[in-house]
């Protein structure tokens, strides 16, 4: 695998633009919080390290990744926000339900990204077991929440660059 042993979640503020202007909208699926919260944690927590205000920084939940597009388009619909982060997290299960979840989801925070022009970050782990999504989320492949936010921020910028 080619993550294996790597953290991935490192990077340099000297390459990241300011987030300071910006407004950050994270919407969190409530299905397997253990893990989504510690996505959001480190989500909030980047977004804070790179220049955003706390003020700024808006986290809410819904019941589950498959709500995650229309909870993004929610926020985007409102004109308060620059970018939103979509976190979630699906351990495959005995069914074909993993498959028709994350197909879904996957779809639905591109379309919505696609039709607002909005950046909306996919930050929703698809993983085999638990394990791997804790590693994913805080453990030693780092956690996706903190790149997730890295790309919020130069999705933002890149966005206010070209309006």
């Amino acid at each position: 695998m080619a993550t294996s042993g790597k953290n991935l979640s490192q990077y340099s503020k000297d390459s990241i633009p300011s987030a300071s202007s910006f407004t950050f909208g994270i919407v969190v699926s409530e299905w397997n919080e253990e893990i989504t919260s510690a996505l959001a944690s480190g989500a909030k927590k980047t977004l804070l390290d790179c220049g955003a205000r706390e003020i700024n920084v808006h986290t809410h939940w819904v019941p589950g990744s498959f709500e995650l597009p229309t909870a993004a388009k929610m926020l985007i619909d409102s004109g308060d926000y620059d970018a939103v982060i979509a976190v979630g997290s699906v351990v495959k299960g005995e069914t074909d339900h993993f498959q028709f979840v994350c197909q879904a989801v996957a779809q639905g925070v591109k379309e919505v990204s696609l039709n607002t022009g909005v950046p909306v970050i996919f930050c929703v782990l698809t993983d085999n077991t638990i394990e791997q999504a804790r590693e994913r989320s805080g453990g030693k492949h780092g956690n996706k929440g903190i790149e997730a936010a890295v790309a919020a921020v130069k999705m933002a910028a890149l966005r206010k660059k070209l309006h």
